[in-house]
């Protein structure tokens, strides 16, 4: 079950909220002393998280939905977890969680004993998951909260990645996108330069899809990442006209653009300067699900080099 971006946090007694995870969705079905975890794909990544094995000796039957995390600081890092995401050595999994354990937020219970509970209400289901007491060194089962919005905020200050919203009357609908159960990330904006263009995947192969991002740093505009999301319509014809008289034979970063970014890539001066609404900055400096906001024409790429400090973007 998925949920539904909101407008804003719900209120009310018909709503629970707890902290929006920034990790990996994983079923865990512990069955006959074994387990098995699977992604939101359907993947078995089992061999993933060996550090996870010790749920099957906590009961005899059980599907557990949560997710997994890595945790630096005490916070959730998207970049930490990515390095273990697609491990499929045990070896090699054993030898990283030595060294970046995960830890399984579990937020849901689905079976229980061979019952299945996906057609009772969230507050039924998460009674008997509290009952459980599922409290171990690599998996727990975090609180839930009243207050939807003092939560937002406390997420916030924290930097945490936001807030999930259930209703408490829900039933489980696997796969589903549901708006019984909606998501409120913190999300930052962002200015950066286009050093780049990805055309469309479609039979208009020829029309912009996608631009290539680029920040300042003291070495030259370091590659950020690609974006397309946001850009149709109004917004690709305005980018494509001013990105067309910009073209240019080699690309304009100063690091490597991966292959599977600049296949295909025209690349352009770095002269147009957009902005970008982003749910996190990685530490090796990329911009975690960018969305278009729209030209900065009150910027400059010069601009955003004068301001640029200690290779930070703007």
């Amino acid at each position: 079950m998925l949920a539904t971006p909101a407008a804003a946090v719900p209120t009310g007694p018909a709503w629970v909220h707890e902290v929006k995870w920034d990790g990996m969705r994983v079923l865990a079905d512990i069955h006959g002393g074994q387990l098995t975890l699977t992604s939101r794909t359907g993947n078995d990544v089992t061999a993933s998280y060996p550090e996870l094995a010790g749920l099957a000796d906590t009961y005899d039957d059980l599907l557990l939905d949560g997710e997994v995390v890595a945790l630096q600081e005490g916070r959730p890092s998207f970049a930490a977890l990515a390095d273990r995401m697609h491990v499929a050595d045990r070896r090699r999994a054993e030898r990283l969680a030595a060294v970046r354990p995960v830890t399984y937020m579990v937020f849901d219970l689905l079976r229980l004993f061979g019952e299945d509970l996906t057609g009772q209400p969230l507050s039924a289901r998460r009674e008997l998951l509290e009952r459980l007491d599922l409290t171990g060194r690599h998996w727990q089962v975090p609180p839930v909260y009243p207050d939807g919005e003092e939560l937002f905020r406390a997420t916030l200050e924290q930097g945490l990645e936001g807030v999930v919203s259930k209703r408490l009357g829900s039933a489980y609908v696997p796969g589903r996108r549901s708006s019984e159960w909606l998501k409120s990330p913190h999300r930052t904006t962002i200015s950066a330069v286009v050093g780049g263009w990805r055309p469309e995947r479609t039979n208009d192969a020829g029309r912009l899809g996608a631009v290539l991002l680029g920040v300042p740093t003291a070495q030259g505009w370091r590659y950020a990442g690609r974006m397309g999301s946001g850009i149709a319509g109004a917004a690709q014809r305005q980018l494509a006209a001013l990105l067309e008289p910009l073209r240019a034979d080699e690309s304009p970063f100063c690091d490597e653009v991966p292959a599977m970014d600049a296949r295909g890539a025209v690349w352009v001066r770095p002269e147009v300067v957009v902005e970008a609404r982003v749910l996190e900055v990685t530490r090796d400096g990329r911009l975690r699900q960018p969305a278009y906001l729209g030209v900065r024409s009150d910027l400059t790429a010069d601009d955003l080099m004068a301001d640029a400090v200690g290779g930070e973007p703007r």
